[in-house]
């Protein structure tokens, strides 16, 4: 028990207790919360008092509700409020579904990853943190930028502002095996000086689109690994002056035409796929793909799409898929196909 708490505290430790033992399924009546009170904080208070102050929360904008029955008082009929609750922002699924991607997440950190849940599991009552405090998070496989966070704060800035940014690029170093930036000709840590655009999420990874002052071609960089980034005094060149950002500029076509967020060109290609991956070609490349020559067992597949991206998406294809345009394409696959089969045979 909390110690004994001035009666000025008495609605919001009504309200905190309605947020925490109370949902839609789990409803206290103002016996309930007068234990509570008394149990919790050690404050005592009668029937009336409880009353008045779940009133004055609903008319403060809470979102309170109760269950209304009917009773007989004096011979009159009167309606009164017997279960209260508190109606929170979010319904367990949603929690769930946050939670979720947080522990499948491939960039947060592990520690502020369980910050992050302890904080969302808050957002609800008691009922909900024991349905997943048996969850585990998956093994560790990836390596996690701290700075991940303070990253985004920053790009956000900057993009708000129009202003540039600086930073390092790391790499994974397999002599030291540990991240470490990238280094220019002379062997110096280099400091990439970016005009920032756009933040945007694919294939469970963030990304900043931007651009060096002296082209106008959009670079993507993985925020998870970007370190020791600052926001310049110096203004970002307009978005207005790069061809690829005009006014014409759609984000979802821009994306799916780079799956894998390589920055070349988008061409069009034209591939035979089997049927049964219809659903992954439009969860990869968007609703606009464009299909004909429907057979039960096939498909004729068009699409505009970075050159590097779709040839990587068809060597993960590749037993399902056959490319008919350009002939360029078709060679490189058919090239790597071959060239994965001999050395295959030449481990075997």
């Amino acid at each position: 028990m909390e110690p004994k708490q001035p009666k000025k505290m008495l609605t919001l430790n009504i309200l905190e207790i309605l947020k925490k033992y109370t949902d839609e399924d789990h409803k206290l009546s103002q016996e309930d919360i007068i234990e509570h009170l008394e149990k919790d904080y050690g404050m005592k208070a009668d029937r009336k008092a409880v009353k008045r102050n779940l009133m004055n929360l609903i008319e403060s904008g809470y979102d309170i509700e109760c269950v209304e029955k009917e009773r007989m008082n004096h011979g009159q009929k009167e309606m009164v409020c017997t279960e209260w609750y508190f109606n929170h922002d979010f319904t367990d699924s949603e929690l769930r579904l946050l939670i979720d991607d947080l522990l499948f997440s491939k960039y947060i950190p592990r520690s502020q990853c369980k910050e992050l849940i302890e904080k969302l599991e808050g957002l609800s009552s008691k009922y909900f943190r024991s349905k997943v405090k048996h969850i585990q998070t998956l093994p560790k496989t990836t390596l996690n930028n701290k700075e991940l966070f303070r990253t985004i704060e920053v790009l956000n800035e900057a993009i708000t502002e129009q202003k540039q940014v600086e930073f390092f690029y790391e790499y994974y170093d397999i002599s030291e095996r540990k991240m470490k930036p990238r280094q220019n000709e002379e062997g110096i840590d280099r400091r990439y000086i970016i005009n920032p655009y756009q933040i945007v999420m694919t294939n469970g990874r963030y990304y900043l689109m931007g651009t060096y002052d002296t082209f106008d071609n959009i670079s993507h960089y993985r925020l998870d690994r970007i370190s020791q980034i600052k926001l310049r005094g110096i203004h970002a060149k307009p978005r207005n002056e790069i061809k690829d950002l005009g006014k014409s500029f759609d984000l979802s076509q821009y994306m799916a035409e780079h799956i894998y967020m390589f920055s070349d060109d988008s061409i069009r290609v034209k591939f035979r796929a089997a049927r049964n991956i219809v659903t992954d070609i439009v969860d990869w490349f968007g609703v606009d793909v464009v299909f004909s020559n429907v057979t039960d067992a096939e498909v004729d597949v068009a699409v505009k799409v970075n050159q590097d991206a779709v040839f990587y998406w068809l060597m993960q294809y590749g037993p399902f898929v056959e490319v008919l345009e350009p002939l360029a394409l078709r060679e490189r696959v058919k090239t790597a196909v071959e060239e994965m089969a001999k050395k295959y045979s030449e481990s075997s």
